[in-house]
C-alpha cells in the first residue's frame, strides 16, 4: 500500500465531494480511488467516509484524520519544493574546505564576488593543510593543491597551476650575502614550508636549464606559507612561498626575490566534490564561478611576479665578493 498516495486520494475525495471528481483531478480511475480509501480504512481500522449511491460524508474519525493528512501532505509538498529549489536556485550554507594559503588568497576573494551574484548563499570555510573526507559529509567542496590527484570516485576540476619562489628581507641578505647559485643555499638559513605535498628539507628547482635538487636546513619549519613570510620579514632567513602569498611583500619591497631564474614546487589547484549526480545549485554555480575566476586571478599574480622580476633585473646589482669577516655584500641595492 502506498500510504501517501492513499492519503492524497482521501483528501481529494473530501475536497471534491465525490470519487469521480477526485479521480479526474488525480489522473486515476474511480475504482482506483475507491480502492485507495478502502486500503486506508483497512490499515487504520476505522471508517473514514460514509458513502452511498447518493451522498458522501466524512465520519468524525475521518474528520480528525483529514486534518493530519492535510498537514502531512502540505509538509511533504513544501519539503519537495525546497529540495527542488536547492537544485534550481543557489541558497543555503556552502561548506568549504581549503588549504590555508589558497583559501586566504583566492577562495575568500572569489567568495566575496560570488556572494554578490548569489546573496542567499552563506559560507562555512575551514582552512586545513589536508584534504577532507568528502564522503563523510562534513563539506561540499574542497580546494586542494597537489602535483596530481590520486584516482578516486571524487569529481575534480583543475583550476590552474602555481609555483613557489624564494624570498628574503634585504636586511638578511645584507648580513649574510645573496646566494648566486643554488649550491649557496647550503650555507643559508632556509625557512621551510612543510605540507603533505611539500618535502620538508628537499627543494626541487626548475629553470630553463632543467631540474636540480638541493637539501636545505634552517631554524624555522611551519605548515602555513604566511608564517614563513612573517619569519622572512623578521630577517630570519630565505623562505620558499607560493607566488600568490609572496606578491604583496615583493611589491611593497618588504621582501626581495632570491635566485629569480628558479622556481620550485609546481602545483595544481583543484576543486573537488563528491558526486556529479543531483548536485545542488550552490555547488554547481560555485564550481562554475571558480573555473572562470581562479585562472584569471592566478594569471594576474604570475604576471605581477614577472613584471617585478623584470624590473629588478633591469636595475644594477652589486657584484662585490662576500666579505670574509661578516659574510655580507657591500652595495646591495635591494633588487634580488
Amino acid at each position: 500500500m502506498d500510504r501517501l498516495t492513499n492519503m492524497r486520494a482521501f483528501l481529494r475525495v473530501v475536497e471534491a465531494g465525490s470519487f469521480t471528481a477526485a479521480a479526474q483531478t488525480l489522473n486515476m480511475t474511480t475504482g482506483a480511488v475507491s480502492r485507495a480509501i478502502s486500503e486506508l480504512e483497512a490499515h487504520l481500522q476505522i471508517r473514514l467516509l460514509n458513502r452511498s449511491t447518493r451522498r458522501l460524508s466524512v465520519t468524525d474519525a475521518g474528520q480528525r484524520y483529514l486534518v493530519s493528512c492535510r498537514q502531512i501532505l502540505e509538509d511533504l509538498d513544501r519539503a519537495e519544493a525546497e529540495a527542488k529549489n536547492a537544485h534550481d536556485r543557489p541558497s543555503g550554507i556552502l561548506r568549504m574546505h581549503s588549504y590555508a594559503s589558497v583559501g586566504q588568497h583566492y577562495v575568500l576573494p572569489a567568495m566575496a564576488r560570488y556572494q554578490k551574484l548569489y546573496p542567499e548563499v552563506t559560507v562555512e570555510l575551514t582552512l586545513l593543510q589536508r584534504a577532507p573526507d568528502l564522503f563523510e559529509g562534513s563539506c561540499d567542496v574542497a580546494i586542494v593543491a597537489a602535483c596530481a590527484l590520486p584516482d578516486s570516485e571524487l569529481v575534480s576540476h583543475r583550476l590552474g597551476s602555481t609555483f613557489n619562489v624564494l624570498c628574503a628581507s634585504q636586511e638578511y641578505l645584507s648580513a649574510h650575502g645573496a646566494p648566486e647559485v643554488l649550491a649557496d643555499l647550503a650555507r643559508h638559513r632556509c625557512l621551510i614550508l612543510h605540507t603533505p605535498a611539500f618535502p620538508t628539507h628537499i627543494w626541487t628547482f626548475e629553470s630553463p636549464a632543467g631540474k636540480e635538487v638541493i637539501e636545505v636546513n634552517g631554524p624555522v619549519q611551519t605548515n602555513i606559507a604566511e608564517s614563513l613570510l612573517v619569519a622572512a620579514r623578521e630577517d630570519m632567513g630565505i623562505a620558499t612561498v607560493p607566488i600568490y602569498a609572496a606578491v604583496d611583500d615583493l611589491k611593497s619591497g618588504r621582501l626581495v626575490r632570491v635566485l629569480p631564474d628558479y622556481i620550485l614546487q609546481k602545483m595544481n589547484i583543484y576543486a573537488i566534490y563528491a558526486s556529479r549526480r543531483y548536485i545542488d545549485a550552490k555547488i554547481s554555480t560555485w564550481i562554475d564561478f571558480l573555473r572562470a575566476w581562479m585562472p584569471e586571478a592566478m594569471a594576474r599574480d604570475e604576471q605581477t611576479l614577472r613584471d617585478l622580476t623584470a624590473k629588478a633585473g633591469s636595475q644594477p646589482r652589486a657584484t662585490a665578493p662576500l666579505d670574509g669577516n661578516t659574510g655580507g655584500i657591500s652595495g646591495i641595492d635591494g633588487t634580488i
